[in-house]
């Protein structure tokens, strides 16, 4: 006779919910981390956003060094991938997510598409910018 588990349907659920703590935690120290970067060099420059310059160079280097060692090693858990990658980069910038995809493409060779989501990324999201600029613009009149 097989033996049913009461604690099958929470045990699952705990597991689909873990994904989305460890992305939705890196994301808040990520976030706060990039408010700080923001807040300390705020005294530094008026026309230069050195908060967004320093999180922007210090996700990417992290995001760099994080994923040579994911693909060189067995170190780095799909845990830890989700929380320091998507979570704590992801929430300090998406500048290093956005490094980290394209590199995947030109490390694959895959050099097309990774200009095509170059191209689309940069491009796409200067007209959404301007998208969404025209709409208040529009609401507001």
């Amino acid at each position: 006779m097989a033996t049913i588990h009461a604690n099958t349907g929470v045990d699952h659920l705990v597991q689909s919910l873990l994904p989305l703590l460890y992305v939705g935690a890196g994301g808040f120290i990520g976030a706060v981390l990039r408010y700080l970067a923001s807040v300390a060099t705020a005294g530094f420059s008026l026309t230069i956003p050195y908060g967004t310059l320093l999180s922007n160079g210090l996700g990417c280097f992290v995001i760099g060094a994080f994923a040579a060692l994911a693909a060189e090693t067995e170190a780095v858990s799909p845990a830890a991938r989700l929380f320091i990658a998507t979570g704590i980069c992801g929430g300090f910038t998406t500048m290093s997510s956005f490094v980290y995809e394209l590199a995947q493409y030109l490390r694959s060779e895959q050099f097309l598409l990774g200009a095509a989501y170059f191209g689309l990324t940069l491009f796409g999201s200067i007209l959404m910018f301007y998208a969404g600029s025209v709409l208040v613009t529009l609401v507001r009149a």
